[in-house]
């Protein structure tokens, strides 16, 4: 599986994932940033008048933490989860499919409310 590529705007932490794009603007969900067009604007720096900021003020941005969407845990490339058998310095990407939040996917209740709470409940926060 391909890593994702994500690009973070350097002057206001914006983040462009082509997980979802920009379809509001016209550009569809999995669009690579290298192919979004060449007037691409920040949409928030376009927006609350800091300038005209184009492809040129991204960098490549790598996501070292998650957090769940259901419960708040954020789980810590840093930290990992060694009782869990995920050392130190393990990337998200390279938990395993059936990784559970240790949180909430541990409590039926909430596995009965929203189905299993895995991988795709976690989405990458920025770490400033």
């Amino acid at each position: 599986m391909e890593k994702v590529k994500r690009y973070r705007c350097k002057y206001c932490n914006y983040i462009y994932s082509p997980m979802r794009g920009e379809p509001h603007r016209g550009i569809p969900a999995g669009t690579a940033f290298e192919d979004v067009p060449e007037d691409y604007v920040c949409p928030v720096c376009g927006a609350t008048g800091k300038g005209q900021i184009g492809k040129w003020g991204f960098e490549l941005w790598e996501p070292t933490k998650y957090v769940c969407k259901i419960c708040g845990y954020v789980y810590d490339k840093k930290r990992g989860e060694p009782l869990r058998g995920y050392p130190k310095g393990t990337a998200f990407e390279d938990l395993p499919e059936d990784y559970v939040c240790p949180v909430c996917g541990m409590d039926p209740q909430i596995s009965k409310f929203h189905g299993p709470v895995g991988k795709s409940q976690f989405e990458p926060i920025l770490d400033v």
